[in-house]
């Protein structure tokens, strides 16, 4: 599958959204009406697996916004959020069955393809039974726990000749493809640097024992994870905090930035990544890092991506609470997702496109964008239909992935890691090595 950016018009006509009742702002779609995104004839049909949050907000989007699919199964292990969601689709006419375990619905004749919005240990592992099953899967980022989950679904997708699409929404966002084709046609000239940031005002956070709630299914909840015991402050969101479920804010918040890196600098893999940081604002129950700053470094190019996930301060640049600068011979290129600025070597500006009343909120939970999830949604669905490539298929959304986790291994054992240019493959650091995969609970061992 290729990752070229598309112009405009040739995006929205491929997506089939050009319509009487669709309005445009700058390369945006209007706030007021982004609901007539038009799909293809061909019914897709979708099970929605994790709905507390992210998941619901997917399953809106696609019942206001993306034609001709049917959301015929909703699976969560929390009997609550699945009451959620069918309060949702009771909105757009779908009538869809409910179960608690989704492997149950892998060999129904009735789901087309699965969309995960379940916690990061379930990300990689879900995807993959699907694809053994001949499932397509809609993948919430960071598309895998670890570096060794996200290389079995890629062999995965390529054994079982299923789509595999992660949702790394602003790859399908026209404003933004057209901002990176801007770069790959050299408006900067040679890009030498990009950073990336993400900012957040996180409370602390306390972890005590705690009972089962009767609506939730503790144990099929941790699914392919080991065992741990169940603490009143996990669910439905603080998981994101410790290593067993989690990924941290790295791969939770800057998995898009950094994926915006990669799509306009066109990077290989790296051959150094150094972290600093650590929990520095609160002496609290979370295990991952509140402050940290990566580093990937490659011949004639250097990244960073800085999380500040208790300290609200917006970047110096006036970019807001997250947002990507590119540095190149010629000048500079800065978005925040929703437009682009370009910057001659002075740091004089010299163009500037934004998507109107698009906003993109980095801090809500369950969606920074529904008109951004509306495109990738349609990208998604279209790609099953045939009728386009996806956006962000697996072998992108698990680079991308691949460029935090190492991150994240080099911050856990306190020093740089040098990496294999050709697949990222950490090199001569056995203890770093280790951290490439993890263990399973007992018979949730992932195999291709």
């Amino acid at each position: 599958m290729k990752d070229k950016p598309i112009s405009r018009r040739q995006f929205f006509k491929e997506a089939g959204v050009l319509s009487a009742g669709v309005m445009f702002a700058g390369y945006g779609l209007s706030a007021k009406s982004y609901a007539n995104i038009i799909g293809a004839n061909d019914r897709v049909r979708l099970a929605f697996v994790g709905l507390n949050g992210r998941g619901n907000s997917l399953l809106g989007t696609c019942g206001k916004s993306v034609k001709n699919v049917e959301a015929t199964y909703l699976c969560d292990v929390d009997s609550n959020a699945l009451s959620k969601g069918m309060k949702t689709t009771e909105k757009f006419g779908f009538s869809p069955k409910t179960e608690k375990d989704f492997r149950r619905l892998l060999d129904n004749k009735d789901i087309d393809a699965f969309v995960h919005a379940t916690p990061d240990h379930w990300h990689a592992i879900g995807a993959l039974m699907c694809a053994q099953a001949g499932k397509h899967s809609y993948v919430e980022k960071p598309f895998s726990h670890n570096p060794a989950e996200g290389e079995m679904l890629v062999a995965a997708k390529k054994k079982y000749k299923v789509l595999v699409h992660m949702g790394s929404q602003r790859r399908s966002f026209p404003i933004l493809q057209e901002a990176m084709q801007l770069l790959h046609e050299g408006a900067i000239g040679d890009i030498y640097m990009g950073k990336s940031w993400y900012v957040n005002k996180r409370d602390s956070l306390t972890i005590e024992p705690g009972t089962v709630p009767a609506n939730l299914d503790w144990d099929l909840w941790q699914g392919p994870a080991p065992r741990s015991e169940y603490m009143d402050g996990y669910v439905h969101y603080n998981w994101h905090w410790f290593w067993n479920w989690g990924t941290g804010e790295a791969l939770n918040n800057g998995t898009h930035e950094v994926d915006l890196l990669l799509w306009g600098t066109q990077a290989s893999f790296p051959t150094k990544v150094s972290s600093a940081g650590g929990k520095f604002a609160y002496q609290d129950a979370w295990e991952t890092p509140d402050t940290q700053t990566i580093t990937w470094e490659m011949p004639g190019l250097v990244l960073t991506w800085e999380g500040r996930s208790r300290n609200g301060l917006q970047d110096m640049v006036g970019m807001g609470e997250r947002g990507v600068i590119f540095y190149g011979t010629k000048g500079s290129m800065r978005t925040g997702g929703n437009d682009y600025t370009i910057f001659n070597r002075s740091g004089s500006k010299t163009q500037h496109k934004s998507a109107g009343d698009m906003v993109v909120a980095g801090q809500d939970t369950t969606s920074p964008s529904v008109q951004i999830d509306a495109c990738h949604l349609a990208n998604f669905v279209d790609a099953i239909r045939g009728t386009a490539e996806s956006n962000c298929p697996a072998e992108i959304g698990h680079k991308s992935t691949l460029y935090v986790q190492l991150g994240n291994i080099a911050q856990r054992v306190g020093r740089s890691l040098q990496t294999n240019p050709s697949n990222g493959h950490i090199i001569g650091d056995r203890q770093a090595q280790a951290l490439w995969s993890r263990d399973y609970a007992k018979g949730w061992e992932p195999k291709v």
